[in-house]
């Protein structure tokens, strides 16, 4: 009976966190699709009325299809980067054993700590000496290593049982391919988790790019739809149209992903430290 009392709240309590993050996409929706009387009215109108004109001419004012290429490449180089280092980092911390290497990883843990605010000035310098300003790899290299991504790897190397290592060695495999034989197959679902946070991340980015670039060729997304906002600041349904098929991607990615996301999350939990 307290068994079943506690499930059923744990489903009420997962259904109401859902709604949360549903609702305002939902009803962004359900404004892009609305007539011009029908978005300020009250009680808000909540069924959905498919005008998908003001769609078309949302996407016919703006160079999205340049500012959405430019930040797919950036997130694909910037994940490609951050999982060779992270996998290759957190192989080195798990596998092989080195002076220091303990105090290597409470440093990378007082890294993650950091907030990334904290990183915007030196990354900027460091970027502005190298002459790398408003390119493609201003945005790209100082996202190239993920400190969450070595830790939740570290975690998961580290459950692994040494009779993988052992017959590994036995068979004559040396570190690089008993890493890419063994321990990247068995850990694809936590890859896949950490390229989901990189490329929501990468996605989602404003601040830095707007710090870093001013050519339109290789600014993302993001800073189009600021750009978009601020010229159409007063029609919610265009908004609200460039809202939505901006976030879609993201959302897609999700869906697809999802079932190898919610696995490689419960190995990360489920690993020993």
């Amino acid at each position: 009976m307290k068994r079943k009392y506690r499930n059923g709240s744990r489903t009420i309590v997962s259904l109401l966190i859902g709604l949360a993050f549903v609702i305002p996409f939902y009803i962004t929706l359900v404004t892009s699709l609305d007539s011009k009387a029908d978005v300020f009215r009250f009680p808000p109108h909540l069924l959905l009325d498919f005008r998908w004109n003001v769609y078309v001419r949302a996407w016919d004012m703006f160079r999205w299809p340049m500012y959405i290429a430019n930040t797919i490449l950036i997130a694909v180089i910037t994940i490609a980067i951050a999982l060779a280092s992270s996998v290759l980092a957190a192989y080195a911390l798990s596998f092989i054993k080195f002076r220091g290497r303990g105090f290597v990883f409470i440093v990378m843990l007082v890294v993650l700590m950091i907030p990334g605010e904290a990183h915007l000035i030196p990354n900027f310098v460091t970027l502005a000496k190298l002459n790398l300003l408003d390119t493609y790899w201003a945005q790209i290299l100082p996202y190239g290593a993920s400190v969450f991504g070595v830790f939740l790897l570290r975690q998961f190397f580290l459950s692994l049982s040494k009779d993988y290592q052992d017959a590994a060695r036995i068979d004559g495999a040396g570190h690089l391919r008993f890493l890419w034989s063994v321990a990247l197959p068995l850990c694809r679902p936590i890859l896949f988790t950490i390229g989901l946070y990189i490329f929501i991340g990468s996605w989602n980015s404003l601040m830095w790019p707007l710090m870093v670039t001013q050519s339109h060729h290789v600014q993302p997304v993001e800073i189009a739809l600021a750009r978009f906002l601020q010229n159409n600041s007063v029609d919610w349904r265009r908004l609200s149209a460039a809202a939505v098929f901006t976030t879609l991607p993201v959302i897609l990615v999700f869906v697809f992903l999802q079932k190898y996301i919610i696995r490689g999350i419960s190995r990360g939990e489920g690993v020993r430290g």
